[in-house]
């Protein structure tokens, strides 16, 4: 099990996790969204996290003629009116569950990070923060992508902690 705290302040951001080998593939991203508040399933389910070896998030850069996509496709953000970018953001961050970091941390909202018609589109940056002010994550949980939160890797650490031998 693993628990990820806060490098400024040591505060814990979330309970024991198990890793997963890699990042839940996205096939369908409409498959079980939220009627009423129109986010996607979580990619990564309650309890595990896994590592994201790709760019992800802030800044976009142009993309080469091949990799334009089509509106709402897999786990790439996507920025309205920007179908012609592609991520060149943070890589190896940390995805988690949304709701194994959201009661610890705070929206940290600057300018348009935070925009979204159903929820942060998570193009704009870091968007939660731990409550000493430090801003560690971004939560994706727009209808327009996936619902992702990615903990930057620079401003949290890992603790491994072994379960005792009766599985407790």
């Amino acid at each position: 099990m693993t628990v990820f705290y806060c490098t400024k302040c040591a505060t814990a951001l979330t309970g024991g996790l198990t890793a997963l080998p890699a990042v839940p593939d996205v096939d369908d991203p409409d498959r079980g969204r939220d009627k009423q508040t129109g986010r996607a399933l979580s990619t990564v389910p309650r309890g595990r996290y896994a590592i994201d070896p790709g760019p992800w998030g802030a800044p976009f850069v142009l993309a080469p003629a091949s990799r334009h996509r089509a509106r709402g496709a897999g786990r790439e953000l996507l920025r309205a009116g920007t179908e012609d970018t592609v991520s060149a953001g943070w890589r190896d961050s940390l995805v988690v569950h949304p709701d194994d970091v959201l009661p610890q941390l705070q929206p940290f909202t600057l300018g348009d990070n935070w925009l979204g018609c159903c929820g942060p589109t998570g193009a704009h940056g870091p968007n939660l923060a731990c409550s000493c002010g430090s801003r560690l994550a971004t939560w994706a949980a727009d209808c327009m992508g996936p619902n992702e939160l990615h903990l930057d890797r620079v401003r949290v650490y890992a603790w491994q902690q072994d379960r005792p031998a009766d599985g407790r």
